[in-house]
Parts: C-alpha cells; sequence; structure tokens
C-alpha cells in the first residue's frame, strides 16, 4: 500500500480554505487506496485530513510523543496510533512508513519536518518525494526564495526541481506518484 506522511499545522489557520484543502487531501488519499501518516493529533488541520481519510475508509497512522498526547490531543479513532518517545522517535516513525511527504500549511514545526526530510533526501537517506500544498498561494513565498537561492548559487537547480509544489490536491498526488517512479536526479 502506498503511505503519504502528511505534515501541517496543528491548528486550522485564518483562512477557511486551509481546512478545505486538508480534508479534500485526506479524502483523496483514501478514494485512491492509499494510506496516510501523520502527527496524531485530533486538533486543527492534523484533525481535519484524518477525519476525513478515516470517513472515505482509508488507513490512517498517527504518530505522537508521549509528551504531546494531552497537548495535541492524541486521536484515538485512528488505523493506528503509534506513541513514541520525542520528536526525533516521531519524525523517524513518520518516515519510516511513508512512500512520499507532502506539507500542507503549518508554523515552525511543518517547515522544521518539511526541511529535514528534504535534507535526508538531499543526503540520499531516502528518495522518497516531496511535495507542498501551496493552499491559496501559502507557500509561494517559501518557493519564491528557494528559488532565490538557486539564482544565488546556495542551492542546485536539481535539489529544487525535487520540490514538488501544487495548489490541487490531487494534482500534486498524481506529481508526486510520477517523481516516485522517475530516474533519481544526481545532486
Amino acid at each position: 500500500m502506498v503511505r503519504i506522511c502528511i505534515y501541517m499545522g496543528s491548528r486550522e489557520g485564518r483562512d477557511a480554505g486551509f481546512r478545505h484543502a486538508a480534508e479534500t487531501l485526506g479524502r483523496c488519499i483514501a478514494q485512491r487506496g492509499w494510506g496516510l501518516v501523520y502527527g496524531g493529533a485530533r486538533v486543527g488541520l492534523m484533525g481535519a485530513v484524518a477525519d476525513a481519510a478515516l470517513h472515505e475508509g482509508g488507513e490512517v497512522i498517527g504518530v505522537i510523543p508521549h509528551h504531546l498526547v494531552e497537548r495535541e490531543m492524541a486521536h484515538e479513532g485512528l488505523t493506528h496510533l503509534l506513541r513514541v518517545d520525542d520528536m526525533h522517535a516521531r519524525k523517524a516513525a513518520m518516515a519510516e512508513h511513508a512512500d512520499a511527504f507532502i506539507a500542507l500549511p503549518g508554523g515552525i514545526g511543518t517547515l522544521e519536518e518539511l526541511f529535514e526530510t528534504w535534507t535526508w533526501q538531499y543526503l540520499g537517506l531516502h528518495d522518497k518525494p516531496i511535495g507542498v500544498l501551496d493552499v491559496s498561494g501559502f507557500y509561494r513565498p517559501l518557493l519564491e526564495f528557494l528559488d532565490h537561492t538557486v539564482a544565488q548559487g546556495f542551492l542546485n537547480p536539481e535539489t529544487r526541481a525535487r520540490l514538488v509544489a501544487a495548489a490541487d490536491p490531487d494534482h500534486l498526488l498524481d506529481h508526486l506518484m510520477a517523481a516516485q517512479h522517475a530516474p533519481p536526479t544526481t545532486s
């Protein structure tokens, strides 16, 4: 089974489109017969994506550190809820269960997870595709900055191209699967 790991906020943000996109992505993943891996909370975008996938009969694996069980309100209705010791174990378990990664809107935790996973890919620790769901242009400034880092010689174009972006959940999933089957580029 293909499993998609999603990084996102434990908040919903100010744009109602963020929650809608999370729900749509959760439904799309389940409708394709794929599984969802995420941070295990029932609040914010995290809860929205999980509930949507579950509603469609999808498999949902949540991974949550013991210290966040109450703070992020662990989702007890998942297919599997893995409780781990710390954030490092959380990220490692999520990556282990995933075939691809997507970042939805979120804060510093989401950005940290996205960049760590992308760095792991760059270093050759995995070759799984990575994308961002650019809901309401949320990631546009970041994508422009990354293009700027290429122009300034700090990021090579091949590495930049491996971070896929799309505004539509179905298109992003299609791009990620195409990237998964493409031959790897050299860094």
